[in-house]
């Protein structure tokens, strides 16, 4: 807050998790490191600058999502302005978590409650094309983050932001004289979600092309983005980077990464998790489909119930149906072997497909054994075909113009719902070709 006095202590859990973010997406660690002072103006940093990293970032280089990264650095978190747009502002004198509403207000409060906490910022090469790779990558970094448990990245609470910056070009018009490929870059500050991000980069870049349509220049600039009314507004000139000022902060230590044990390349790989992709190609490997592995990427604990059933699965095929009755019909948490069981009888035929949905609603309700809640509830799958060609015939004899799809229901319902489908399938083209 800038009062005199206290002094900044580097804090080495921030500096070891940018160094193990930097580690997992194949980046260079810095062997020499330091803070900078970032010298501006503005109410959230009343110091008069951010601690930083400049010319000596604590990662250079490596890729997510398949977007090559510029820079990985730490710096401190600044205060949270809040403007006179009807903002729900906390009550500081309450207990409870009431919020006093400012209406038509015609000031801005700062909350310093985030400031001078560790922050790590990362920068990307301009190599992001269309505002749904953007969203894209910003989701794997936030995946990334997850994994590492370096933190829960929740957008909504403002534990990661995303700040787009948007240029175009004459080229992006369908110009083909020779300019510079890169625009002028704009800045879109503290982007709170995915959606958002995708709708200010679309209306920026629109922004952005009617002024260079109608000859205007584009102002290097940092801009918001008001979620009410989906369009970004201007906030402040964009500074360049000599504008900052940047030197050496005076009060924090040189780092030489290589002289501190916990910092070593080593040590740092080998407390890494699987991460998201490697657990992509796993389920690849696993004969897993691919729409169904995202929601494994995302959900943990489905994760680990398809990897539990999995042991007692013989190959891929049954992989797969396991992943099908699990995204599509398991909403709590089963016994992996009970859930092995109903697999392997739905893969033998033993049981129809209707017969293993109600089994696993049983299985989540009360439990049980599922080979015995067949034998019970006489679930057992009828592929008897002299059996299943009287259902069939009888369906037919009903309902004498009746669709074949019709005919399959009717039979399945004769059949009290155990008849093998496949086998049904067969004996109405069967009866319908005779």
């Amino acid at each position: 807050m800038g009062h005199p006095g206290p002094l900044p202590v580097i804090n080495k859990e921030a500096v070891r998790s940018v160094l193990r973010f930097g580690v997992a997406v194949g980046g260079e660690l810095a062997d020499y490191t330091e803070f900078d002072r970032k010298n501006y103006f503005y109410p959230d940093i009343p110091k008069g600058y951010q601690i930083s990293q400049y010319k000596y970032p604590l990662v250079r280089g490596g890729s997510i999502a398949g977007i090559p990264l510029t820079r990985i650095h730490l710096e401190e978190d600044t205060a949270r302005s809040l403007h006179d747009r009807n903002d729900q502002i906390p009550n500081p004198k309450s207990q409870i978590n009431s919020k006093l509403e400012i209406q038509n207000s015609e000031f801005s409060l700062v909350d310093f409650n985030r400031a001078g906490v560790p922050l790590m910022e990362l920068v990307t090469e301009p190599e992001i094309h269309d505002a749904e790779t953007a969203s894209k990558f910003a989701r794997e970094f936030q995946l990334i983050l997850q994994y590492l448990s370096i933190g829960e990245a929740n957008m909504e609470k403002g534990e990661m932001r995303v700040e787009a910056n948007i240029s175009i070009s004459r080229f992006d018009l369908g110009n083909s004289e020779k300019v510079e490929p890169l625009g002028t870059k704009v800045e879109v500050k503290n982007l709170n979600s995915f959606k958002s991000v995708e709708k200010a980069i679309k209306y920026e870049f629109e922004r952005q092309k009617t002024l260079l349509e109608r000859g205007d220049k584009v102002v290097q600039e940092t801009r918001g983005w008001d979620e009410d009314k989906e369009e970004t507004f201007s906030q402040r000139i964009k500074e360049e980077s000599h504008d900052y000022r940047y030197f050496p902060d005076p009060d924090l230590p040189k780092l030489f990464i290589s002289e501190i044990e916990d910092f070593n390349q080593e040590v740092l790989r080998n407390s890494l998790p699987e991460l998201p992709e490697e657990s992509r190609q796993r389920f690849r490997d696993l004969g897993i489909k691919e729409e169904d592995i995202e929601v494994y990427i995302y959900n943990k604990e489905k994760s680990e119930l398809l990897e539990a059933t999995i042991e007692y699965l013989e190959n891929m095929d049954q992989n797969r149906l396991a992943s099908n009755y699990l995204i599509t019909d398991i909403k709590t948490s089963l016994d992996p072997k009970s859930f092995a069981e109903v697999v392997l009888l739905v893969y033998r035929e033993e049981i129809s497909s209707r017969a293993a949905k109600d089994i696993i609603k049983i299985l989540e309700q009360s439990g049980g054994n599922p080979t015995e809640i067949v034998r019970e509830r006489n679930l057992t799958q009828i592929s008897d075909r002299e059996l299943l060609k009287s259902y069939v015939e009888e369906a037919r004899k009903e309902n004498p113009d009746a669709p074949d799809q019709f005919l399959v229901g009717q039979a399945m319902k004769k059949s009290g719902g155990r008849a093998n489908p496949k086998i049904l399938q067969e004996l109405i083209i069967e009866v319908t070709d005779h």
